[in-house]
């Protein structure tokens, strides 16, 4: 993958502020592609943004091909004549600086559910619904399992399909043919969440297009078993015959867990992908290269060998080695899509031949700076970066900058105070200075270590249950002292 150098910012349009108490796709995604291009930012940097479940975790999403429909923007409905100026009338009271989930879901799929009995019945919208019409024709593949799942689930009062009836958890014709009449309007409502998040953000890209930045997403090697993936194609995991996995993904004991992590997700059988010449992973990335143009591929390790553990584990102390399927299936990834614009994620316990099968297909691997101040040796310190990879101050999966440096050992703040020639007081804007001075082609900063906020906007703290993705951007966060010290930047150091 041919890379310029650039900078970019990684924020999740879920922390975009504004009235509606998440982040969406309207007004302040604009605003912010603006700011990057007015700073000479290039790289736009976002979690997956498929529907998310248990735990409002991107990674945990109902489909690998679905948008999220709380990123829809009320205010592009309004445009859109698909809501009535009465519809957002109501005084909203929902927290600034944070997502509260719980509140709203609710008030989210209201509202939505609005937007699509008047896209059902106004008649100007004539034009509208043949546009949908010709969305259902050319998604098809996925999105009619995808709105008939959702619609079951629903009815279902939201539950695992695990815990459905047998004959619509083993996808029994009769059964299903009857779904599909029963629940014909709560597929079409669902079909219709995707038809304008799609327009949304198709708008949205080509708005970024127009600006030079391209967007980074991000592919979750693994799926989650209560997803209309698991559930429209058992066959391609390792489930027994009452379509409950077996084993499940993690990662071993280490360094940080004694026990592991027990993630859950089913594990792929990669030998009946293989026969079928990956289709499925072909048609998921070229879902993902409509959307974005780039893809950071999650846990990239696992393609070379991964943690298998029985499913009745309690912790991932009882797993093992598996091999993955390596380069056969990136020769057939790129066999189909031409070019690999993807960043390997690399991080972690990492064995030689997952390096290896990195290089073997020229893809940049991830360097994080807070992992770099233990001693002079560490491959993460800027001095030993390769240009061919993506250097960040931090993940989502991080604390901030600045939290980092207050938590870390004092040895690991002399150490970076004394290789930054710093003295620590603007840790975040040191941590930055030095990536974008780096060599590496892409260097990437959370928006909230631009913003040098401390530990109570870290996005994601792994392994925690409840309270992860929900911070928020103030709306005055880009104000012109911001633009002006970041396009300084990224003009000192030609990005």
């Amino acid at each position: 993958m041919k890379a310029q150098r650039s900078s970019g910012i990684l924020l999740h349009p879920t922390s975009f502020p504004g009235r509606y108490g998440i982040g969406d796709l309207g007004p302040q995604a604009y605003r912010f592609l603006d700011f990057l291009h007015e700073t000479g930012t290039r790289l736009w940097q976002i979690l997956p943004l498929g529907p998310t479940g248990y735990g409002d975790s991107p990674y945990q999403s109902f489909s690998a091909f679905a948008g999220n429909p709380y990123l829809i923007s009320p205010d592009l409905l309004l445009e859109e004549n698909l809501l009535h100026p009465d519809d957002l009338k109501e005084d909203l009271d929902f927290d600034a600086d944070s997502v509260d989930f719980g509140r709203i879901i609710g008030w989210k799929l209201s509202l939505l559910e609005r937007a699509f009995i008047r896209f059902a019945r106004e008649p100007e919208l004539a034009t509208t619904r043949e546009q949908y019409a010709a969305f259902c024709v050319d998604t098809a593949t996925w999105l009619d399992d995808y709105a008939l799942f959702m619609a079951i689930k629903e009815a279902h009062g939201g539950g695992s399909w695990a815990g459905w009836p047998p004959e619509l958890r083993n996808r029994e014709e009769a059964a299903i043919a009857e779904a599909c009449e029963k629940f014909s309007e709560a597929i079409e409502r669902f079909k219709f969440y995707q038809f304008i998040f799609f327009r949304q953000w198709n708008a949205l890209r080509a708005y970024a297009k127009e600006k030079n930045i391209q967007v980074v997403g991000d592919i979750p090697i693994f799926v989650s078993f209560d997803s209309s993936d698991v559930w429209s194609n058992p066959e391609l995991f390792y489930l027994d015959d009452k379509k409950v996995p077996t084993v499940v993904a993690g990662v071993p004991p280490d360094y940080f867990s004694p026990t592991g992590q027990l993630w859950g997700n089913p594990i792929y059988k990669w030998s009946v992908h293989k026969e079928s010449g990956y289709a499925w992973w072909i048609e998921r990335f070229q879902a993902s290269f409509d959307i974005v143009d780039i893809v950071r591929l999650d846990h990239f390790r696992g393609f070379s060998g991964y943690w298998e553990i029985p499913a009745d584990s309690l912790t991932a102390e009882t797993g093992r080695w598996v091999p993955g399927p390596g380069a056969d299936f990136f020769d057939a990834m790129k066999a189909a899509l031409k070019e690999l614009p993807i960043i390997a994620e690399d991080l972690g316990e990492i064995t030689p031949d997952v390096f290896e099968l990195r290089d073997q297909f020229n893809l940049p691997g991830m360097k994080i700076l807070q992992f770099a101040f233990s001693d002079e040796s560490n491959p993460f310190l800027p001095h030993h970066y390769p240009e061919n990879c993506v250097a960040y101050t931090g993940t989502h999966d991080n604390d901030t900058a600045r939290g980092w440096y207050a938590a870390a050992p004092e040895h690991n703040r002399d150490f970076a105070r004394r290789y930054m020639s710093v003295d620590g007081n603007d840790i975040s804007w040191d941590l930055i200075r030095t990536l974008w001075h780096s060599k590496a082609n892409w260097v990437v900063a959370q928006m909230q270590d631009l913003l040098n906020l401390d530990s109570d906007a870290r996005m994601n703290f792994p392994g925690r249950l409840g309270g992860n993705w929900d911070w928020r951007m103030r709306e005055d966060a880009l104000d012109d002292a911001l633009k002006d010290k970041l396009r300084a930047l990224n003009e000192a150091t030609d990005r």
